[in-house]
């Protein structure tokens, strides 16, 4: 990252999905947190919901409709099992897909874990809502996913796509 690229204290939104858990018990919503924390940003939102397409769509696509939300990043429901479904709920809203991020997560989740980083269906892109873009990244549920996708990808390249989305720099 540049220097010049610093967009101090944007504002992040974290959706944790799950049917069993609760801001007490969220590990992976708390290392979100602790990683936009560590790096100056701020935790606009933080909020459970469960694994329902709806619920998880009628709150990505408000927090991307409202400019006071910088980036939304989700942990949980990405998996295989028939109660995933944030990217079915999520994916649709996308005006375009970050295809590097998910790509770039199950390489380096390979290179910890092996053949089954192939089953995860971490993926990232954003929201367009005509003068803005909302960037979304949909993580796993596991703490070791998140604080690998935290520490690696999103926190060394939130400020500049963020820039980037509005419409503050081109890349």
């Amino acid at each position: 990252m540049h220097p010049h690229d610093s967009l101090m204290n944007a504002a992040v939104a974290i959706l944790t999905v799950s049917d069993t858990r609760s801001i007490e018990d969220d590990r992976s919503g708390a290392c979100i947190a602790a990683y936009v924390e560590s790096a100056e940003h701020r935790i606009a939102e933080h909020l459970i919901v469960r694994d329902e397409l709806n619920e998880i769509a009628i709150v990505v696509s408000g927090w991307a409709a409202t400019r006071e939300i910088d980036a939304i990043i989700i942990t949980g429901g990405t998996g295989l099992s028939p109660r995933d479904v944030t990217p079915e709920a999520v994916t649709p809203l996308f005006a375009a897909s970050l295809s590097g991020f998910g790509e770039l997560f199950r390489q380096l989740s390979y290179e910890k874990i092996g053949a089954a980083a192939m089953l995860s269906r971490a993926d990232a892109g954003w929201i367009d809502n005509g003068s803005f873009r909302t960037p979304v990244f949909l993580l796993p549920g596991s703490p070791n996913a998140v604080e690998l996708a935290m520490q690696k990808l999103i926190i060394p390249q939130l400020s500049h796509l963020l820039a980037v989305c509005r419409g503050k720099k081109t890349i």
